[in-house]
């Protein structure tokens, strides 16, 4: 049976056809998509100190909805760039525009949809991430040509991802500083990471259609590569929250996410998509980990 992530069973399952099919195309059966784009938001907004209580919850609540809708409207534009590849790889052939479930029109609409509903969102945050967000666009939009023309596809796919990181920080502080830099490179290195582990299961289908794929590239050298990723996104970190001056709570409780980190570089079989697939759904766990630090760190 051909390797797929399609999770069609589960409350899926219970929709009505066309309803399934736009489930599918927003990959509302996977939500460990919208998890990696929320976490480091969550990180922005858990990072400073000095910043109310209800003002952290009202914005943790804020990203996790534009996260769901962000999230989906991503992959509507990454299938809709892709459905002719993705009707040559085993994993993505069954999604709904390369299948010919969804026709493009209805995708589009789809979309216009999801991108109101996030501007919505982007409205209810101040001005600075109104800027921050328009330029976030543009990622979104670039993404899905970046294997098109380089080898480092998961490094903008880590731009993009990680941008809820200094969009969560510019919220919850209104200013764009070293600090909010720093946390960006960390999201960025740890999305450049599990992506590359992600990439690992459709190597052999990317070779074929000639995609391109930082999990190509570094194939050699897996572990090396992930784990400096891993030890770089932990560095930069444990330098965010040296300029943030956070309690010392937070040192202790980083050993957490390294340690889950270790375990995922350790367990690394790129041969087996099935593993790197649940190495990659790990993520959330180290995600909520360093969110768990961060919060820990409020305690000065």
């Amino acid at each position: 049976m051909p390797h797929t992530d399609i999770v069609a069973t589960g409350w899926i399952r219970h929709l009505p056809e066309r309803m399934r099919s736009y489930a599918l195309l927003a990959r509302l059966d996977r939500p460990i998509g919208t998890w990696l784009l929320f976490l480091p938001g969550a990180w922005g907004i858990l990072l400073p100190g000095g910043v109310p209580g209800w003002q952290r919850l009202r914005l943790l609540a804020l990203f996790g909805l534009g996260s769901v809708v962000m999230r989906s409207a991503g992959c509507v534009v990454n299938d809709m760039w892709d459905r002719d590849l993705d009707r040559q790889v085993a994993r993505t052939r069954g999604r709904p525009l390369a299948s010919g479930a969804l026709r493009m029109r209805q995708a589009g609409w789809f979309l216009l949809g999801l991108l109101l509903l996030g501007l919505g969102v982007l409205l209810s945050l101040n001005r600075l991430c109104w800027a921050l967000g328009a330029g976030s666009l543009l990622l979104v939009g670039l993404y899905p040509l970046a294997k098109r023309v380089t080898w480092w596809p998961q490094l903008v796919m880590g731009f993009t991802f990680g941008f809820g990181a200094p969009m969560g920080y510019a919220a919850a502080t209104g200013r764009i500083d070293g600090i909010l830099l720093s946390l960006y490179a960390g999201a960025i290195l740890w999305d450049l990471g599990f992506d590359t582990v992600y990439g690992f299961q459709d190597m052999e289908d990317d070779a074929l259609v000639g995609v391109k794929s930082t999990s190509r590239l570094v194939a050699a050298r897996p572990r090396r590569f992930v784990a400096g990723c891993y030890a770089s996104m932990l560095a930069a970190l444990a330098l965010a929250g040296h300029l943030a001056g956070v309690g010392p709570w937070f040192w202790p409780a980083l050993l957490g996410p390294a340690l889950l980190l270790g375990l995922q570089v350790r367990a690394l079989e790129i041969d087996s998509p099935a593993t790197c697939l649940r190495l990659f759904r790990a993520n959330r766990e180290v995600g909520l980990a360093v969110a768990l630090a961060l919060l820990a760190g409020l305690w000065r």
